[in-house]
Order: structure tokens, then sequence, then C-alpha cells
């Protein structure tokens, strides 16, 4: 019996937005070098390697994020421990919805998430760090 999914992705989306404060691309801009400001990119390291990151974010993987945010995990980083805004993003912002929405069930506050993620951040011109290419052996 195949099985019935009762509950789809773009419905805990939606319902996540309507749970979380989403800041547009200008406004994170505004925020980005802001001492009590942490941008956490929530991307599969290859798409940071393939499409870059904004200058300054985080990295934590989307499967990490309640463990590091957990000061008793054996995995939390004490990034998530500081008195600091917070603002998720991910590549389209699905991910960085429903993340945004957990680190606040989770007490982290307080939490944003970035409007339309990465691809939105680019379309609006915003600064985009590459990573360091390593030369091919020769």
């Amino acid at each position: 019996m195949p099985q019935t999914i009762t509950l789809g992705v773009k419905q805990l989306i939606e319902a996540a937005k309507q749970e979380i404060q989403e800041l547009p691309p200008a406004e994170v801009e505004a925020m980005r070098q802001r001492p009590d400001v942490v941008i956490v990119d929530i991307r599969d390291i290859r798409e940071l390697q393939r499409d870059g990151k904004i200058p300054g974010s985080v990295h934590c993987p989307r499967g990490m994020l309640e463990f590091w945010i957990d000061p008793d995990s054996p995995y939390f980083k004490p990034v998530f421990g500081e008195d600091k805004t917070f603002i998720f993003h991910c590549a389209a912002d699905w991910r960085s919805a429903l993340a945004t929405q957990q680190a606040q069930r989770m007490g982290l506050k307080p939490v944003a998430h970035l409007q339309g993620g990465f691809n939105a951040w680019k379309a609006a011109g915003l600064a985009v760090e590459m990573p360091e290419t390593k030369p091919a052996k020769s």
C-alpha cells in the first residue's frame, strides 16, 4: 500500500512563515555588519563551495542545527549561546523557514529568516564571498 502524505512540505513552510519573522535582503544587508547579528547559512557545504556565501555568515548545516543550538548537546557551538539576533537563510527560503521555526521553538531568540534566501540576496546584487580555490596539482 502506497504512503499517503497528509501534510506536505509546502504546507509546513507556509505554517512556519506564519510563526517567524521574514526580513527582505536589503534589511539583512543593513544589519549584516552589526556586532549583535549573526547570519546563519544552513545550506549544504557543496552549495557554499559552488555559489559562495554572504560575507561574514556562519555555516551550520541544516542537519546539525538543533545539535549546535542546544547547550546540552555534545555538538553545541558557542556562537549559538551568544546574546545576538540570528538570521537564517538557505538558497530559496524553504529550508531556512523551517530552520528558523525550529530554532525559535527551541528558545533561540531573537531569530529571523532571509526572505527569498541566498537567491534573492544575489538577485538584489548584494555582496557574495566566493571560497578560495586551491591551485591544481601538477
